[in-house]
């Protein structure tokens, strides 16, 4: 049994205005997203801006989550670090406070091989019995996580069940699916590609646009898995200006900046992260209207 399929929303997580973290709004939020249909809650991951929470406000938000959802849809809480150790007291408690599974991007900065990712994973299932999902994003991480290691570790973790795919190399996301002959639940980590990724035998997505168009992003998964592949791929090319207005600044930071034109309440960005400069801001505000969104 899939941890889900369909959308999943790669939640922000809304801030006040002094940088605390807003668990009204949150729970407002998780209450949007579940009455229009999206599929399963991704918490404190990258657009959750896990890297700038405290280990304390990373274990809350996560128990906040489960809290708001209450077994409604699944919470997958992002529970990756580039130290094994950290990750692994993470999943624990992420474990402890009710996610339905972990999603566990590859170490950053350090640069492991795939030896050391096998080892680090492995490390991480056997101290859990959450499934794990693990997130492949090289372009943020400078760590690609080959279709062979995939495939091992599936192999040889009963509980590595999935993977985020956000490479962008469709041969490369082939090649780990049919070396994982059927094993593998497969998510689009690039909302850009979703329509591709499941055409290989993806299941559904983990995604930035459902944060603005959750109804719009499940219906396009159902209806390629309902077998509407025209209904799917045209909403799939609909969404593609918005989806590039969406990263034409680093992620979360565009995505924040729309959900605050629709009057939805995010809140700001906590440093490094700074506020979308106004030419792509013009733009994206742009793609929006065009996209049939309603600005405040």
């Amino acid at each position: 049994m899939p941890i889900f399929t369909g959308s999943g929303v790669a939640i922000v997580t809304p801030m006040k205005e002094n940088l605390d973290v807003n668990y009204e709004k949150l729970e407002e939020l998780i209450e949007f997203h579940i009455s229009h249909g999206t599929d399963s809650i991704i918490i404190t991951g990258t657009t959750g801006e896990s890297s700038t929470l405290t280990m304390e406000e990373h274990r809350e938000v996560i128990r906040a989550a489960v809290s708001f959802a209450r077994h409604r849809i699944p919470v997958v809480a992002g529970t990756g670090s580039n130290c094994t150790k950290t990750a692994i007291q993470l999943t624990k408690e992420a474990e402890e406070d009710g996610a339905d599974a972990a999603l566990i991007v590859t170490p950053y900065y350090n640069k492991a091989t795939q030896a050391g990712l096998i080892a680090h994973y492995s490390r991480i299932a056997q101290e859990t019995k959450l499934p794990v999902i693990l997130y492949n994003v090289p372009g943020r991480t400078g760590c690609n996580l080959l279709p062979e290691t995939v495939a091992a570790l599936v192999r040889q973790n009963e509980n590595i069940v999935g993977l985020k795919e956000a490479t962008g190399n469709m041969a490369q996301a082939a090649k780990t699916m049919y070396l994982c002959d059927g094993k593998l639940e497969l998510y689009s980590g690039e909302d850009g590609l979703v329509v591709p990724l499941l055409s290989i035998g993806g299941i559904g997505v983990i995604s930035v646009i459902a944060n603005i168009a959750p109804a719009q992003t499940h219906d396009m998964v159902a209806a390629y898995l309902e077998g509407d592949r025209q209904k799917a791929l045209e909403l799939q090319m609909k969404a593609l200006p918005l989806v590039d207005a969406l990263f034409s600044e680093v992620n979360p930071i565009p995505v924040k900046h729309a959900m605050n034109l629709m009057g939805m309440g995010a809140g700001p960005l906590r440093s490094p992260l700074c506020e979308m400069g106004e030419a792509a801001a013009a733009v994206l505000e742009k793609a929006m209207r065009d996209y049939g969104l309603t600005i405040a």
